[in-house]
């Protein structure tokens, strides 16, 4: 393995959703031993780090984001002798290794909590955000659960409601007691132990609440856009400053930091889901003690323009200051982005396959880290999953306008004539969609101009530039649908490096006055090489790509 501690920094990390990856025991669910069979293909991806979504025991109501053991593999995962060798195998092929942890709630199946609402009086009793109800039996204030409903549970043992954020078997810890942050920083312990590189901070935001329990307050209609929920869900009507985001959180970060610090290498990555989450990620990683990185719903939404993009970033650049970004346009909980911005009326599959290439391209070439989800190699769509195969609670909670996750988890397709393609013999826990195996791993292994070989020669070629992986970005104009930025860096020997980065998020060809701009060689790689450059003219076609070094 690489000693080189600052990895993170430029790192490109793959995201992988477990149950949807490989099936090794052919049970329907992917496993951990599927990952490991597959190590050796995701080390032909190029990229730097894998983040596993949550495999730790648990009940499965959110499919492992309710965990009831934080230091033990589900059994339908595997064991953690299987985890281990995770570890081992893919620290054999330099890829680090990071999981998530899940800090702000726990399952209520976990002992901790069945031992907390028994009554008042236990060691565990103030483990929990716990309160009396209002005079008139009601909740005690107007909080509202991300996945519907308010965000209060009334207990029958202890005859108070107790707060879940998301659904409503999954209790929310009391951070403002000291025993329960050591005690969730013991559980890390245990992981960084085992040798664990990193940490994905799942929704990070959340684990403190106001201790005052004082009412959120209504949001304006023209304000309810949603970041990383249904736009219909009235969680977004309003303002959640006293259950998300408290200024107390800060300390736990310190607290986890100084933690991390202690094992050399390894990193933190936080979720960021707030009211400005562009000025909380600029805040949880200010200086050298807090997170290493976050990233948030920013670029997860429907608007990929070139002006709310650009805003986006520069947003965050001018907030920032010394700390370090990173960026996703696709996970777990959204819409693929194949679909979510690459459905263009009348485009043919050669653009749409241009518009992965291109995607890929531009938010690896942003400052900053970048975290890709498994199947976008690919360019997988969005899977249409019918109602009475959906397994996401918040897809059956809010069906039809919204119909949940379930369309981004579906199966990864390994083979197109195999069953299941390829992903397992038995039946999967969602369907594998047709459409997929048409552009399945091993059709694309032997098409040399396919999405997941351009994928492959994209990464190696960025590896290679210090000025794309380190450097500092400066946003330039040349045309409303061309994204277009300055990618800047020292080389070693001192002098200053600036490459020029392009991309035509329309589908449409356009042709560009370069002006005052000397482009001393066209450095677009040959996987994406689609622009024509004469002297100062460029010739960029539909979701084109173009570097040029300065």
């Amino acid at each position: 393995m690489s000693a080189n501690l600052d990895w993170w920094r430029g790192a490109i990390i793959y995201q992988i959703y477990p149950r949807s990856f490989m099936d090794s025991n052919h049970d329907g669910i992917g496993d951990i031993p599927g990952i490991n069979a597959k190590l050796d293909y995701i080390a032909s991806l190029g990229v730097d780090a894998i983040w596993v979504s949550p495999c730790f025991k648990s009940p499965m109501k959110d499919f492992g984001y309710d965990i009831s053991d934080y230091r033990a593999i589900d059994p339908i995962f595997g064991d953690l002798g299987d985890f281990e060798q995770l570890i081992e195998q893919a620290h054999a092929r330099d890829i680090k290794v990071m999981i998530d942890q899940v800090l702000s709630h726990t399952s209520d199946q976990h002992a901790w909590f069945e031992q907390s609402r028994q009554n008042k009086t236990n060691d565990k009793a103030d483990w929990y955000v716990w309160s009396d109800p209002k005079p008139c039996g009601a909740p005690p204030n107007n909080w509202l659960s991300i996945f519907g409903g308010p965000a209060w549970q009334w207990d029958s043992r202890r005859r108070q409601y107790y707060l879940h954020n998301f659904l409503d078997s999954q209790p929310d810890l009391n951070f403002h007691n000291p025993e329960v942050q050591q005690a969730v920083l013991d559980n890390i312990e245990f992981w960084l132990k085992k040798g664990v590189d990193g940490l994905r901070l799942d929704a990070i935001t959340f684990c403190f609440h106001d201790q005052e329990l004082r009412d959120n307050p209504a949001k304006p209609e023209d304000e309810r856009a949603g970041r990383g929920f249904s736009e219909d869900n009235p969680y977004a009507y309003q303002y959640h400053y006293y259950n998300n985001d408290r200024p107390e959180n800060i300390g736990f970060i310190e607290r986890l930091r100084a933690l991390l610090d202690t094992y050399p290498g390894s990193v933190s990555l936080g979720e960021v889901a707030s009211e400005d989450s562009l000025a909380t990620m600029a805040e949880y990683t200010k200086g050298d003690n807090r997170l290493h990185m976050t990233y948030s719903f920013e670029l997860l939404t429907k608007d990929y323009s070139v002006d709310y993009i650009r805003s986006t970033v520069e947003t965050l650049e001018n907030a920032l200051g010394d700390g370090w970004p990173c960026w996703a346009v696709g996970n777990h909980d959204v819409e693929r982005v194949a679909t979510r911005w690459g459905d263009i009326a009348n485009a043919t599959a050669t653009q749409k396959a241009r518009f992965a290439k291109m995607i890929t391209a531009m938010v690896c070439s942003l400052r900053g880290s970048v975290c890709l989800y498994q199947g976008e190699e690919l360019g997988l769509t969005e899977a249409d999953v019918a109602f009475e195969d959906l397994q996401d609670p918040y897809g059956v909670e809010f069906w039809p306008t919204f119909k949940g996750r379930d369309g981004c988890r579906t199966p990864m397709p390994w083979q197109h004539k195999a069953i299941n393609a390829g992903f397992s013999n038995g039946k999967p826990w969602l369907p594998v969609d047709s459409t997929h195996a048409d552009i399945s791993v091993d059709l694309q292994e032997s098409d040399e101009n396919s999405v997941l070989n351009t994928y492959r020669q994209f990464m190696a070629w960025r590896k290679q530039s210090h000025v794309l992986t380190k450097g500092d970005i400066e946003f330039i104009d040349l045309h409303k649908d061309v994204l277009a930025f300055y990618r800047i860096a020292k080389t070693a020997g001192g002098n200053l490096e600036k490459v020029l980065c392009c991309f035509n998020l329309s589908n449409s060809d356009i042709n560009l006055d370069l002006g005052e701009i000397v482009c001393k060689a066209d450095m677009t790689p040959q996987c994406l090489h689609t622009a024509d450059l004469d002297k100062n003219s460029l010739y960029l076609p539909s979701f084109g790509c173009f570097y040029a070094l300065l």
